[in-house]
């Protein structure tokens, strides 16, 4: 590959692009103090701050005082100098999300899916709400980011498979694109809930870590180098389909929730063994017999639906309760038995992930993980120490508000910086 010769233009176009990233993770700085940072003269430093200031980019923001003579001006990155959006995409809610360049979040809003079997006027509606809202027109949008449950192709950016959203299908991103005329890029969305963690979270300053997402559905969000992996396919992170012992291998990998960890610690899992432990959600549920065998026997205790002393148990018939209830509600009681065995079948799929990329910290999302806090985190670790030699430290995300959603926002605004850090020359 041919080496771009060092132009005049390259050169401005660098020192642009090295100023730039210093206001935005150092904030306001003065002339000089750029010039020390980036080894540029003081008049260099001034014709620099000059063009950006003519391009819209930077602004005075205040002044300095000093010793002698008049105080410094002191000049920042314009928010309002471009902007990205992201969205998480769920069968039951779609939310979206604008920030401008400096990561500052203007705007979130909330939109019902239903009623809508049309992705791209979906989100069309959704993006004019969120911008609506952040008193923006969608033509200020540098980057989108959207994050969607299901396989999504690492070469096309297609989604491929999705059980939960099926009208995403191959030809969606490109009509998004022509419908937004906007970078649109689609992104499985636990893998953008680990780029959060990356940034905001847990894993912050780590390059190395793995994310469990664990709820009604299972995912992986894995961190190398620094980079998100997503495999081959994109498939990488699908772990509710690990073969676990005891547990039926599924005979058709089409059909939802068949997977063997899936069956493990899924949604019917979880409220089968918070009903056979007598958990309440706060929503005075009621209590039901089980009237047939529950996966998940004999791993880690008494089995999905079976109780301590091996009887058949209950399972809760409040299925409006979520899985967070469930295990908040286990939490707050101290309901010692329910959480250790429920440590101890996450603990199956947090192992099996440790002996083969041996991440050294594993962060734990999703409603389960959330709702159980470092209560069920600890519990884990200890779980996983008692049968994987690499005895990594597992935690719960630090992530606040929506994980996905704020992914999609760090996805997007690196976009939208690469684009605006480009182009000043």
């Amino acid at each position: 590959m041919p080496r771009r010769p060092g132009t005049p233009r390259l050169l401005r176009q660098l020192n642009d692009r090295a100023a730039l990233e210093l206001l935005l993770a150092g904030g306001p700085l003065t002339r000089a103090e750029l010039g020390e940072h980036t080894g540029l003269s003081k008049v260099t430093a001034g014709q620099l701050l000059a063009r950006l200031e003519d391009r819209g980019l930077v602004a005075v923001v205040g002044e300095q005082a000093g010793g002698r003579g008049p105080n410094a001006a002191l000049y920042g990155l314009v928010p309002s100098c471009a902007y990205a959006a992201g969205l998480d995409v769920q069968p039951g809610r779609v939310s979206a999300a604008v920030a401008d360049i400096t990561g500052e979040t203007v705007a979130e809003v909330s939109v019902d899916p239903n009623g809508h079997d049309d992705p791209v006027r979906l989100v069309c509606g959704a993006v004019d709400k969120v911008c609506a809202s952040a008193g923006i027109t969608r033509s200020r949008l540098r980057a989108f980011v959207i994050g969607t449950r299901g396989v999504v192709d690492p070469e096309t950016g297609d989604v491929r498979f999705s059980f939960d959203l099926p009208s995403w299908h191959v030809g969606v991103l490109a009509g998004l694109r022509d419908a937004l005329d906007v970078p649109v890029r689609i992104e499985n969305d636990v893998n953008l809930a680990a780029l959060a963690e990356h940034v905001h979270g847990a894993a912050a300053g780590l390059d190395d870590f793995v994310l469990v997402w664990a709820g009604v559905g299972q995912g992986l969000g894995v961190m190398l180098g620094g980079r998100l992996h997503r495999g081959f396919t994109g498939g990488a992170g699908e772990i509710g389909w690990l073969p676990v012992p005891g547990e039926p291998l599924p005979t058709d990998v089409h059909e939802p929730q068949s997977g063997s960890f899936q069956r493990l610690v899924g949604g019917d899992a979880v409220r089968g063994l918070a009903g056979a432990h007598g958990i309440g959600s706060g929503r005075a549920p009621v209590f039901a017999p089980v009237s047939g065998p529950v996966s998940g026997a004999g791993i880690g205790g008494a089995g999905a639906a079976g109780s301590a002393n091996g009887s058949r148990g209950i399972a809760l018939s409040d299925v409006s309760a979520s899985l967070g209830d469930h295990v908040r509600a286990a939490v707050e009681e101290g309901a010692e038995d329910f959480l250790v065995e429920l440590a101890g079948r996450l603990a199956v799929g947090v192992a099996a992930v440790s002996v083969v990329l041996d991440p050294g910290l594993v962060v734990l999302s999703g409603d389960v993980g959330r709702a159980g806090g470092p209560t069920l985190a600890a519990r884990v670790e200890e779980a996983v120490a008692r049968i994987c030699p690499s005895r990594p430290r597992v935690v719960v995300s630090r992530v606040e508000g929506n994980p996905v959603l704020r992914g999609a926002l760090v996805s997007a605004l690196g976009q939208a910086r690469e684009q605006v850090f480009s182009e000043t020359v």
